[in-house]
């Protein structure tokens, strides 16, 4: 029996758990709460594994490509290459809520919601060092961990020979916990059932209705995103049919939907990108975690637009060209400048609102749906990670394809004897 299940292909066995916890928790919306352990079991198997893969990932990334002239242009083609990304989420889901009209259909009443505190720049740059590389680790503190194997991965570069040792440490640490990832996406059915049981049974669709038109426009906007922007630039440079990138990475994507959590998805999203998608594990443990915490093309770029436009009609207010304009800027910013910062998405939006003059208490007409919208953005975020991965290796050569066939090259054209 057990066998059996193991044959059945994994996207399969994700897709008819998410089916099946869905089903459960409209059916049955008491079973569909309680099975919220489920979810959470896999949850926690997952952050177990996110500070310390993060760290040893970063390390051998950086003493691996530190090496490398052009580490700088791939960094800022990356880099550049997400905040296009943010460009045009931003454009689609303002497009989306101009086209749609969002007004509520019926009376709704404001959430309980405390505002968020938006921090200085200063601040939220600085909060990049830690004061204690140990304590971040503990808590999960991605930014400062990030920051500190950059520096670890940097000096063991720098050291050569000398650490040699050390270097070897690393790289084995990093298979241990590719190992242990694997493991732990073995999970991935039965937390995607838990999670889809609980998040139907407990929202129902009657707490979904009266916000179906805002609801809808996240989604439509998250689709239209994905299949244009990041199908349109797997199509022309990244090598790959839209087709079949997309059957590629649709079990991390499912996961990223379930769990709500770009770094909660980050070992899937480093075994697909690496092993489905076939890019150097030098360059995806680059831009993985960095795209994880700065790529918010759904939190950052979709959500804001929509909402603020949401929260314009609820209130009655007009908004004019200009206006448009600023949420535009202020939303692909936003998606980079707040990185790591905690309720990103919430920010986000509420520096969106402050820009454009709106009323941040309007974020509490939407708070009681946020984990269903959660859900889309944060499969968009990881789609994008995916996909920026995917054409900057493709671009400068990181595939392993390509590492392979250039080595075949090489050594057919060596001197023999």
């Amino acid at each position: 029996m057990l066998r059996r299940w193991f044959e059945i292909p994994f996207w399969q066995r994700v897709l008819g758990a998410f089916l099946l916890g869905s089903l459960l928790g409209l059916a049955l919306p008491e079973w569909g709460v309680a099975a919220q352990p489920l979810g959470q079991l896999f949850i926690r198997a997952i952050q177990m594994l996110v500070a310390p893969l993060i760290f040893v990932a970063i390390v051998c990334a950086m003493f691996s490509m530190g090496s490398n002239q052009g580490f700088g242009r791939v960094a800022g083609k990356t880099i550049g290459l997400f905040a296009l990304t943010a460009f045009l989420a931003s454009l689609i889901g303002l497009a989306v809520a101009l086209l749609m009209d969002l007004s509520p259909t019926s009376q709704l009443e404001p959430s309980s919601y405390t505002e968020r505190e938006v921090p200085p720049v200063s601040e939220v740059f600085l909060n990049f060092i830690p004061t204690n590389p140990f304590a971040a680790l503990v808590e999960g503190r991605v930014l400062q961990i990030i920051f500190f194997a950059v520096l670890v991965g940097l000096a063991i570069q720098v050291l050569g020979e000398k650490v040699a040792t050390l270097r070897r440490g690393f790289e084995a640490g990093r298979e241990v916990m590719f190992q242990l990832t694997r493991w732990v996406l073995e999970l991935t059915p039965i937390g995607v059932f838990g999670l889809m049981a609980w998040v139907t049974g407990n929202f129902g669709l009657d707490m979904l209705l009266p916000l179906g038109k805002f609801i809808l426009a996240i989604y439509l906007a998250c689709f239209l995103h994905i299949f244009f922007v990041y199908g349109g630039l797997i199509k022309f440079w990244g090598g790959m049919g839209v087709a079949q990138y997309f059957k590629a990475i649709f079990p991390t994507q499912l996961i990223a939907y379930t769990t709500s959590s770009s770094y909660g998805t980050l070992p899937s999203t480093l075994k697909t990108t690496t092993e489905r998608l076939h890019v150097d594990p030098k360059y995806a443990s680059f831009s993985l975690p960095l795209g994880a915490t700065m790529n918010m093309d759904g939190c950052g770029g979709i959500y804001p637009a929509i909402a603020a436009v949401f929260i314009a009609q609820l209130f009655g207010i007009d908004l004019s060209f200009f206006d448009y304009l600023l949420i535009i800027g202020t939303a692909t910013i936003a998606a980079l400048g707040t990185a790591g910062v905690p309720g990103s998405a919430v920010v986000m939006l509420s520096v969106t609102l402050a820009v454009v003059g709106l009323p941040i208490e309007g974020i509490a007409f939407i708070a009681a749906i946020d984990r269903v919208v959660d859900m889309a953005r944060t499969a968009t975020n990881v789609t994008g990670d995916m996909t920026i991965s995917r054409v900057i290796a493709r671009h400068e050569g990181l595939l392993l394809e390509e590492s392979q066939e250039t080595a075949a090259l090489v050594t057919e054209t060596q001197p023999q004897g």
